[in-house]
């Protein structure tokens, strides 16, 4: 009861004029940054961070936040019309939801995505509030053996299940684990593939990798082989979802937040290993004629799972950054620079030092919420609109906004070398079949994961059977061999049954 009185404290804190139109704005412009690719909510919030200076707390606080959940729902619009995800939240939803566009469903897809956000946020926010602190204890009991396991478990998920051959998705995911690897050393502080450029000390950007696969490559492989490949995109009838939509949207729906809220309290957590295990899941469970639309006309399960799955995790990483003042994304951490800004600094003191700025920041969640479903759904059809414009100035504005995107991050020209570089890699990729998702998973995934391996086996001090002496990390062995046997035993016992 002590809980629901401070959250109605919090909205009527939240519903004052001033903050509601704070919270418009965020999300308005949110949805914006999301829909423009190569552009994140992490470079928006942080070009903003000077507002600090002059905007009262709570106001401020509500604006980042709306500027963070609407750039995940604006994400999976260009994600779903022109194959370029804004974030690389949004890479899973491309892989269905642009197939669905060219298939002239574009309309369901993004409608379809537009509410699975809605739920799953809606969904995540109750639980945030209700359970916080309790879900946060639970996540702090995770060690590095567990962390790192949970990491092998999204690299061979994401290597088997996306695309044709599993030997194409481990070879683009050492691709990805390889350039993770350029610049300082985490512990000895010593540079590591950087050929002597000063630029590459810091690491490669992983937006400017997701920008340089998805946004260059589609744009140089359209102008490379448009005259060689058939145009499948047909008239749009409806931009609505029929009932057979409905029926086979929200348990994707709900699954996905299922999978995604774990995965948002989780310290070193993302939302790239929930959307992937959200797809996965979708693609298992489907059977017959919409088992057969995966990778062919289009799934609308692999849609509404993988963008629930995505804004349900967006929600719940608010549960480490306010009770344990543990940023688990970019965005997070540098919302983490906005309160010390205020000389507030999250952690389980929060609640009690700054109670009407989290609640007030918590019922804003629930009204962003309403406020993003009621912005997007009516503007589908100005989204749909986008694919009638004509391809060579939208390629042409695609790389345009790319560019910019990169170059505003660090004002570097060997950036945008890099970039056009990385492009010509995806446009191989693309040719050859090879799946690009997995270069920027092993990417963003690679050095967590080197991090957390090093300091699983200073725990076990130099012996591998740390791994297998505490059972979670036990479980997760089980499970990642699951994943890489399972599915072969079948296909060869379903051969044998053939034969016989």
């Amino acid at each position: 009861m002590d809980i629901f009185n401070q959250l109605l404290q919090g909205f009527a804190t939240a519903a004052t004029p001033i903050n509601l139109l704070w919270c418009f704005v965020g999300c308005a412009l949110g949805t914006a940054i999301g829909v423009l690719p190569g552009i994140g909510p992490a470079v928006a919030v942080a070009m903003l961070l000077p507002i600090t200076v002059k905007v009262e707390a709570t106001a401020s606080m509500i604006f980042f936040a709306g500027i963070y959940y609407g750039a995940m729902y604006g994400g999976s619009t260009t994600s779903i019309l022109l194959n370029t995800p804004g974030e690389t939240a949004s890479m899973v939803t491309a892989m269905e939801g642009n197939k669905m566009a060219k298939s002239g469903r574009a309309g369901a897809a993004l409608a379809t995505a537009a509410i699975g956000s809605f739920v799953a946020g809606t969904i995540a926010t109750v639980l945030v509030t209700l359970f916080a602190p309790i879900v946060a204890d639970l996540a702090v009991k995770l060690g590095p053996p567990e962390y790192f396991m949970l990491m092998l478990l999204a690299f061979t998920t994401v290597s088997a299940v996306l695309g044709k051959s599993t030997v194409r998705g481990m070879t683009a995911l050492f691709i990805g684990l390889a350039a993770g690897l350029v610049g300082l050393d985490q512990i000895s502080a010593q540079a590591r593939y950087t050929g002597g450029v000063p630029e590459l000390l810091d690491g490669i950007e992983i937006v400017l990798v997701a920008v340089g696969l998805f946004a260059v490559a589609e744009a140089l492989y359209a102008v490379l082989y448009e005259g060689r490949i058939v145009d499948t995109q047909n008239k749009l009838s409806r931009v609505h979802m029929t009932r057979r939509d409905w029926r086979r949207s929200w348990p994707a729906w709900l699954r996905a937040t299922a999978i995604g809220v774990p995965f948002g309290c989780i310290p070193a957590g993302g939302t790239e290993i929930p959307t992937f295990l959200s797809y996965a899941t979708e693609k298992k469970l489907a059977k017959g004629e919409d088992r057969a639309e995966f990778g062919t006309v289009g799934a609308i399960e692999g849609v509404a799972g993988p963008e629930a799955a995505n804004n349900a995790t967006v929600t719940a990483a608010m549960i480490p950054l306010l009770t344990l003042g543990i940023p688990t994304s970019n965005t997070t951490a540098i919302l983490l620079g906005a309160f010390q800004n205020y000389g507030i600094q999250p952690g389980p003191q929060l609640f009690t030092t700054s109670s009407s700025l989290v609640w007030a920041l918590i019922a804003s969640l629930y009204i962003g919420n309403v406020m993003l479903l009621v912005l997007n759904l009516p503007l589908v059809g100005l989204w749909v609109k986008l694919l009638k414009i004509p391809k060579p100035y939208l390629y042409a504005g695609i790389l345009i906004f790319a560019t910019v995107g990169v170059y505003g991050m660090r004002q570097s020209a060997f950036d945008l070398f890099l970039l056009y570089g990385i492009g010509v890699l995806g446009v191989l990729m693309r040719r050859f079949d090879f799946p690009t998702a997995p270069v920027v998973v092993g990417m963003i995934l690679g050095p967590l994961a080197e991090a957390q391996l090093r300091n699983a086996m200073s725990i076990g001090e130099g012996s591998a059977m740390v791994f297998v002496q505490r059972p979670v990390s036990l479980i997760l062995i089980g499970v990642v061999v699951a994943v890489l046997l399972l599915p072969r035993l079948a296909r060869r016992w379903a051969q044998r049954r053939v034969r016989a």
